[in-house]
């Protein structure tokens, strides 16, 4: 059996990164919070943090922190009682569906605290697959073993940049010749939305020199200041396209992404609440795929 006191004092280490920070929220001297550890550790026979500035995980003792967090988050849901500290709901997400409709969702059940991990669309399930977080947010349609896909809509992406630089790279259209000379945005090094809508209009598999900004205000912000084109949401963009401030690269062209909210079923009961909040959101947000489909 584990002492549960002790999970507690790791949750609290590796969410504050210190030793210190956790036995001031604990109210006990770190040499406490140091026993504690070191008793844990010797009763599961591995280490389980890795001390530094900040102090973190080590992959056994991130799913202890991480099984904490769902017992208390299920004696929450069985007892009605407001969650704790260690009760935190742990859900990877893409950072479109973040800055754009997500936390309205979260916003909905606000008896949670939240632990957002943010990934690529395409990765993010991974994060489930893993057992670190509790569900996700991703593009791919098919669900880790022992979990459930549930189809949330389509989000569009719009590839556009400022009126100057499409004068300046496209001012005779958009073909591979200009597509090769015109940098680029990409999130990260997962980005691959750019090359999709590459391939899907220009019939063509190539990466294009780009700039990485890996924030998607900043994104939005670097193609309306013309420092290159990019796949940006349209809920983003809707108004700077309206005002003349951005123009897509090509009509018709808009690309869209499915989206599917998947958790294990283990916890499905303890999920009802945000799963609803999740879908109604996506509801209100995202394109409906069966019109999409047969439009």
């Amino acid at each position: 059996m584990l002492d549960y006191t002790q999970l507690e004092t790791l949750a609290a280490v590796l969410r504050h990164g210190s030793f210190d920070l956790a036995a001031a929220q604990l109210n006990i001297t770190q040499s406490a919070v140091s026993q504690r550890i070191r008793q844990l550790e010797e009763h599961v026979g591995a280490p389980l943090i890795q001390r530094g500035s900040p102090c973190t995980g080590t992959d056994t003792g991130n799913r202890l922190a991480r099984h904490l967090q769902e017992v208390a988050l299920l004696e929450a849901r069985v007892t009605g009682k407001a969650a704790g500290a260690a009760a935190r709901m742990r859900i990877a997400v893409n950072a479109d569906s973040l800055a754009t409709w997500v936390l309205a969702a979260l916003a909905r059940v606000p008896d949670h605290l939240y632990d957002v991990v943010v990934d690529d669309q395409d990765h993010s399930a991974e994060w489930l697959k893993r057992g670190e977080v509790s569900a996700a947010i991703t593009s791919v349609a098919n669900p880790p073993r022992g979990c459930e896909s549930i189809p949330l809509g389509a989000m569009r992406y719009v590839a556009s940049a400022s009126p100057k630089y499409v004068q300046k790279y496209f001012k005779n259209g958009v073909d591979k010749s200009s597509i090769e000379a015109a940098p680029s945005l990409v999130f990260n090094r997962k980005d691959k939305l750019q090359d999709t809508w590459i391939k899907q209009n220009l019939r063509v598999i190539h990466s294009t020199k780009s700039h990485q900004i890996p924030s998607t205000q900043g994104f939005v912000e670097a193609a309306r200041l013309g420092l290159g084109w990019g796949m940006n949401p349209h809920g983003l963009v809707d108004h700077f396209l309206v005002s003349g401030e951005l123009v897509r690269l090509r009509e018709g062209s808009d690309l869209h992404v499915s989206l599917f909210w998947q958790h294990s079923r283990l916890f499905s009961d303890m999920l009802s609440p945000l799963t609803d909040a999740i879908r109604a959101v996506a509801k209100e947000n995202l394109e409906n795929v069966d019109k999409l489909t047969n439009h």
